[in-house]
């Protein structure tokens, strides 16, 4: 099973994806944690990379692909996954269905977690509470300023990566804010719907 979860900044991707992992037992491909670990390895697309972070510069499309690409090479990834933070973009989106047909493979679903951007930021100021509460570092994008910032990004580059799945067929929505174990019951219906359709 490949699938991408998309949704904005504390929407609950990471905690979602987690859940999809262990339930198909599937990969949970964080491109920021692929990243650090290609260049971390010295994988020659890992050094491109490194290279390209270490002069201040965004890795273009090109590398991060090369990197998902590699990642699911590898056996562990027989089984399918769960890309979380890509694609950000349309482009990056066609780079990966280019990259996958290439494979003879395609993503089986797309599903968002739509959310009230409102209630996000008292979604961020709690979770910020209860780590200072718990004695827990605090995220630094937990801070309401910077996350209204990473917000209106998300708007502008991701949210028409919506649409661009929406018109293929792979999207399938799902209400991100209701609790935790209600946003994983709806995201096994949703699932379980599309692939036995």
């Amino acid at each position: 099973m490949r699938l991408v979860l998309l949704g904005p900044p504390g929407a609950g991707k990471g905690t979602q994806a987690a859940r999809l992992v262990a339930k198909y037992q599937i990969l949970h491909l964080s491109t920021g944690d692929m990243l650090r670990a290609a260049t971390e390895a010295g994988t020659p697309t890992g050094l491109a990379a490194k290279e390209i972070m270490a002069r201040g510069e965004l890795v273009p499309d090109s590398v991060v692909v090369k990197i998902i690409e590699d990642r699911i090479a590898e056996s562990d990834a027989a089984k399918g996954f769960v890309l979380d933070g890509f694609p950000r973009t349309v482009a990056q989106a066609r780079s990966l269905d280019t990259m996958l047909a290439a494979k003879a493979q395609k993503l089986d679903a797309v599903i968002e977690l739509e959310v009230d951007p409102e209630k996000l930021v008292d979604r961020i100021v709690k979770r910020a509470e209860e780590a200072r509460r718990l004695g827990l570092p605090v995220r630094k994008d937990d801070d309401p300023a910077v996350f209204a910032t990473r917000l209106a990004a998300y708007r502008a580059q991701t949210a028409p990566v919506s649409a661009y799945y929406r018109e293929t067929g792979l999207l399938k929505a799902v209400n991100g804010m209701e609790p935790i174990d209600a946003v994983t019951r709806a995201l096994g219906t949703a699932l379980e719907r599309h692939l036995h359709v």
